[in-house]
């Protein structure tokens, strides 16, 4: 990426505001059909430059989630969809959600948390939130487990890519950086929970498996599975100011995914689904990935 303006981190920081209205929108915080707050109120939040906010939302019109109009702001017209056939889902007026299931996941004494994904982005967010609250004091795991399978480094993807150019690179390039700082900044704020004495026992590995992630995979505690298929899309994508290409891509928190509970009967479709895909994420981990 090319660098915004002095004093904008080198271009990154659009990346920061798109990520986390993003995560906002996936969560329920911006519901459908709501209003973004204003350009200049999302300027002094985030505190960046006016050029970013606009660089950020231009980003989330091209992927689909908000649209906007001249004099009447940014409106949602996407969120993230999570079906259960579980009570959990009424349980908020949100409905299931992304955030409640990893905050529900954290308030146990030993939290298990294995992700299969393309990239780290979804997950950053909401470990940063369950960070806070453990420095609240209003949650205090004993041991905070975490494996993420992600695809090889050097392994040739079919998304994201420029769509009438597949050696062009950049945009593959683009996906290995983002996920570069989100698992680092994941690192990072798993590793302080420990080193500050927050957390007794931590222990986050990340390994690379030679597999296209075709579709995303959250299980908690061993107990509950998130899953969806990535829907390929077209759309164009800021490489730089000023420069937007046609891209193929895929929808990864505007993914609808479903959710499994197993419980005690060994024959429930939950319980059947949670228990395979615990066994698909393992055999993965121990003889495919890296």
């Amino acid at each position: 990426m090319v660098g915004q303006k002095s004093g904008d981190s080198g271009g990154k920081e659009f990346q920061r505001v798109a990520d986390e209205l993003r995560a906002r929108m996936a969560d329920g915080e911006y519901p459908l059909h709501s209003t973004l707050p204003s350009q200049r109120s999302l300027t002094k939040e985030f505190r960046v430059s006016r050029d970013t906010v606009q660089r950020a939302l231009r980003e989330l019109v091209d992927e689909g989630w908000i649209e906007s109009r001249q004099g009447s702001g940014s409106r949602v017209i996407k969120t993230q969809r999570i079906q259960s056939p579980t009570p959990k889902a009424t349980r908020s007026r949100r409905g299931v959600t992304l955030e409640a299931l990893i905050s529900e996941a954290f308030e146990q004494p030993e939290v298990t948390l294995d992700v299969y994904t393309l990239t780290s982005e979804s997950l950053y967010w909401r470990i940063q939130q369950q960070a806070d609250r453990i420095r609240g004091r209003s949650i205090s795991p004993r041991r905070i487990t975490l494996r993420m399978l992600l695809p090889v480094e050097n392994q040739p993807l079919p998304y994201p890519r420029v769509k009438d150019d597949k050696d062009d690179t950049r945009l593959s390039g683009r996906l290995h950086e983002i996920t570069d700082r989100h698992t680092q900044s994941l690192r990072q704020s798993l590793g302080a929970l420990k080193t500050e004495g927050w957390v007794p026992s931590v222990d986050m590995e990340i390994r690379r498996a030679p597999l296209t992630p075709a579709f995303k995979l959250y299980l908690f505690n061993g107990t509950e599975a998130l899953h969806g298929p990535y829907e390929v899309i077209e759309r164009k994508i800021e490489l730089e100011p000023g420069e937007e290409i046609a891209a193929l891509d895929v929808l990864g928190l505007g993914a609808t995914l479903t959710h499994h509970v197993k419980d005690d009967d060994p024959n429930s479709s939950g319980t059947v689904f949670v228990e395979s895909m615990q066994k698909w994420f393992d055999s993965v981990w121990e003889l495919l990935a890296e």
